[in-house]
């Protein structure tokens, strides 16, 4: 699932250090004859600074005789990491580590599986060191020319292996982007530099508390809450300096690439011409962003602008607001018509409005007393959608609408319909929300289409498909407005994913049959990610909807080798019309963004 990130709790993360994977290699139907290391569980230790050095091996030549001369790899040239001396722990971090130490062993040990490390970052979920840039083979096919730019992905990559609890939503953010020029492939990949993660790295050790994972139970919360407060009086960090993970998604907007998690600012962030990620810095809009925002802006394609939210455990829960293509950001429209706080994670916009979803996903305190997390599922609160003008200016126009049932978590899109009486929403459905934070694999998302009017207040909605579908993404064109296909993820259980559906959602509104018009299965052993929508020809306003690739990294776990499929978009079983074997293993992840070479100049 989604990197659910820490928004509720300006709390903070806590990890030990990184112990990670070998560099290895995946073919989807490419296998090596080679062996290969599977890591399937992960040994919780510190481990001592080290300078981190990247050598190059030359690829095996194929054993098969062959007539012509096999064209030599061009070898990047590979930066060098600077050299640092173990650090001597501080005598104020020697405490502070045995008191946490003790709260990992007795006050709180990771008893459950979904916040015990060794399952949690087993096999693909295991961390993976940087990776400075490294031509990859192109296996199968040929990189079309549309994809001359670059495919980022972003996702959890714990810097320090955790001692304590640990969620899968908790880890550092780490960008994984492959930069495709002229048919060759260059894979990166590169933590995001957060404050977290630069205080950590210089300390040697984890100072920031984990937000999902750290604060389940009052004994628990309390302990940590001590630790933590007293390491920021000592000077060990400053929480106005955020302590976002910025591990979720990316979004490209207002002239600048930012990484985003929504328990903090946004982090820009550029690709060098040889394919590097580079950090540049936390960004507050010239001081009109304060303390976070959503992981899923909407851009308008048409317009340029960014639409985006913020929420909190604070009133007010919910503040709506744009970014103008020139990057300004518009000021808050604070939401006080949500009354208790709600994990809202995505919305959507149409040409003329903003949904938002309140859901039973929340605040619960209560739990917090007896044992369980902060975060939770309230089974008598009734969900409900709330439309505001998309270019209100106060809430005064806001409507909320009851949808008993109707738990999204994300978006796919949404436009008007009637002249703007009725707002049609498409979405996945958690039809098990209890389940969300704890057992995602017992998590099954519905995707449904939901009819508002709003003239009578009538709400009417009714599946799509009843596969598990999730990580849904259209033309990025369409956003806002009426779209005919989606691509999801196919969750065999979540949050693994087997392959991508296509849907045609226009087939609903005639039959209501299942609207699945094209698959791809992975394979056995062989698990994706979210799928992101390339078009053919972008700037043609008059070529198909469904006219480019769906991309996506897939990792094969018998294997240990991970690919970047580009699948035809327009075929009926999504063909492979090329496939890129990574030289090194890119675990499991969130959301990604493929933005093109002439985008990438202007950063």
């Amino acid at each position: 699932m989604d990197a659910f990130s820490s928004t509720f709790l300006s709390t903070l993360s806590q990890y030990p250090k990184s112990l990670l994977s070998p560099n290895n290699n995946y073919s989807s139907n490419y296998s090596s004859s080679s062996p290969t290391l599977k890591i399937c569980n992960v040994r919780i230790e510190e481990r001592p600074q080290t300078t981190t050095t990247t050598t190059r091996t030359k690829p095996q030549e194929n054993p098969t005789p062959s007539s012509q001369k096999p064209t030599p790899k061009r070898e990047l040239p590979i930066k060098p990491t600077p050299s640092r001396k173990p650090l001597e722990p501080s005598l104020p971090s020697v405490i502070f580590n045995a008191f946490d130490d003790f709260v990992n062993t007795f006050i709180d040990p990771p008893l459950r599986s979904s916040v015990d490390p060794k399952y949690v970052l087993s096999s693909n979920f295991a961390p993976v060191d940087e990776l400075p840039p490294t031509e990859c083979e192109v296996v199968k096919g040929s990189l079309p020319s549309c994809l001359n730019g670059a495919y980022i992905r972003n996702g959890p990559n714990p810097q320090y292996l955790p001692r304590g609890p640990y969620h899968l939503f908790d880890g550092d953010g780490m960008l994984h982007s492959i930069r495709i020029s002229q048919g060759k492939a260059t894979l990166c990949s590169r933590y995001v530099k957060t404050y977290k993660y630069t205080i950590e790295r210089e300390a040697g050790s984890p100072i920031i508390p984990n937000v999902f994972s750290g604060f389940n139970g009052l004994s628990a919360s309390v302990a940590r809450g001590a630790i933590t407060a007293a390491r920021a009086i000592v000077g060990q960090f400053n929480p106005t300096n955020g302590i976002g993970l910025a591990n979720t998604s990316l979004a490209l907007f207002g002239g600048k690439l930012f990484a985003l998690g929504e328990s903090d600012l946004p982090y820009t962030v550029k690709i060098a011409p040889d394919g590097d990620i580079i950090t540049l810095g936390r960004h507050d809009f010239d001081g009109k962003l304060f303390m976070s925002m959503t992981a899923h802006p909407k851009i308008d394609s048409e317009t340029n602008e960014a639409f985006a939210f913020r929420y909190g455990p604070m009133p007010p829960f919910l503040s709506y607001f744009r970014v103008e293509p020139n990057g300004t950001k518009t000021p808050d429209v604070p939401i006080f018509s949500m009354t208790r706080p709600s994990f809202l994670h995505d919305f959507a916009i149409t040409k003329k409005y903003a949904i938002f979803s309140d859901i039973q996903i929340g605040m619960n305190p209560i739990e917090l007393i007896t044992g369980g997390s902060p975060v939770g599922a309230d089974s008598g609160k009734i969900p409900r959608l709330g439309v505001i003008p998309r270019y209100a200016k106060d809430e005064s126009e806001m409507k909320w609408f009851d949808v008993p049932g109707f738990n999204i978590i994300h978006a796919i899109n949404a436009w008007d319909e009637d002249g703007g009486d009725t707002i049609v929403l498409v979405a996945p459905n958690i039809l098990s929300v209890e389940h969300t934070l704890e057992r995602m694999d017992m998590v099954h998302a519905c995707v449904e289409k939901v009819k508002i009017d709003l003239k009578t207040g009538m709400v009417s909605r009714h599946p799509v498909s009843t596969r598990n579908l999730d990580f849904g993404v259209i033309n990025p064109a369409y956003v806002g407005k009426k779209n005919k296909y989606v691509y999801a993820a196919i969750g065999d259980p979540m949050p693994k994913i087997t392959g991508i559906a296509k849907l045609d959602v226009s087939v609903a509104e005639v039959d209501r049959r299942d609207c699945i018009v094209a698959c791809r299965l992975f394979g056995e052993g062989c698990f994706g990610g979210e799928p992101f929508f390339v078009a053919k020809n972008p700037d043609d306003p008059s070529a198909d909807e469904d006219d480019g690739y769906v991309v996506s990294y897939v990792h094969n776990e018998k294997t240990g080798e991970s690919n970047f499929l580009v699948m035809d978009a327009k075929s009926p079983n999504l063909d492979i019309v090329a496939a890129v074997k990574l030289p090194q293993r890119v675990p499991y992840g969130f959301h990604g963004l493929f933005v093109r070479e002439s985008d990438l100049n202007k950063l």
